[in-house]
């Protein structure tokens, strides 16, 4: 047996063949969900540099302003509420999609669709209300110029983040529902998702919780 194993490992490294012998490769991964990790690992460096830095100019300035009364942290609430829910309809959709029912993959990937569209409109009220008081980019009616450009920067890249991947699961919902896509698909847009809903977890408090007129 020992022999024969040997005469195995011999050919394998002579010819470049695999001499792994227990089913699926325990490394392996697939091209889709590597090339998402790589990019979540990217994307999270500029969102730890978009933090630290809304973190260093507010600790920097002693009359940083405070302009989130109780609707506007109620109305950031409903937002990462609405977040949330929808990262748990994705999970609903990879589940169904790993089951083979397209159908419900499908519905809950517009569940998860539809929490995204509500989060950008409630953001974009949100947005409205400050800009309707005179924030700009680099002016405010509050003190320190460089509010309304963290602001206006960290979230503006979230939002973005949230629009771009409903589309995205969009295009994955058609291609479900057309047999193009399969469950791997699902997992990956998921990775996606969850990574955007996490990113929110640290902005809510970061500039909404701390930044409110009653703190």
């Amino acid at each position: 047996m020992a022999s024969h194993e040997a005469v195995s490992n011999t050919h394998g490294a002579i010819t470049g063949e695999s001499v792994w012998n227990g089913g699926g490769s325990p490394y392996a991964i697939g091209s889709k969900k590597l090339g998402m990790w790589l990019f979540i690992v990217s994307d999270a460096i500029t969102f730890a540099a978009l933090l630290m830095a809304y973190s260093y100019v507010r600790v920097g300035s002693p009359l940083w302003p405070r302009p989130f009364g109780a609707s506007s942290i109620a109305n950031a609430t409903v937002m990462t509420f609405v977040l949330l829910s929808s990262s748990v309809s994705m999970v609903l959709a990879v589940r169904a999609a790993k089951l083979g029912e397209r159908s419900q993959t499908v519905k809950w990937i517009l569940a998860t669709m539809l929490g995204g569209i509500v989060f950008d409109v409630l953001h974009i009220r949100e947005w409205l209300g400050l800009i309707e008081e005179g924030v700009r980019l680099f002016r405010n009616p509050w003190g320190p110029p460089l509010f309304g450009a963290t602001f206006f920067g960290l979230t503006g890249l979230h939002m973005t983040h949230v629009t771009v991947g409903v589309i995205y699961l969009g295009i994955i919902a058609l291609g479900i529902h057309r047999s193009k896509f399969t469950s791997e698909d699902v997992e990956v847009s998921g990775l996606y998702w969850h990574f955007v809903d996490l990113v929110w977890m640290f902005i809510f408090p970061l500039v909404y919780l701390m930044s409110a007129k009653f703190v």
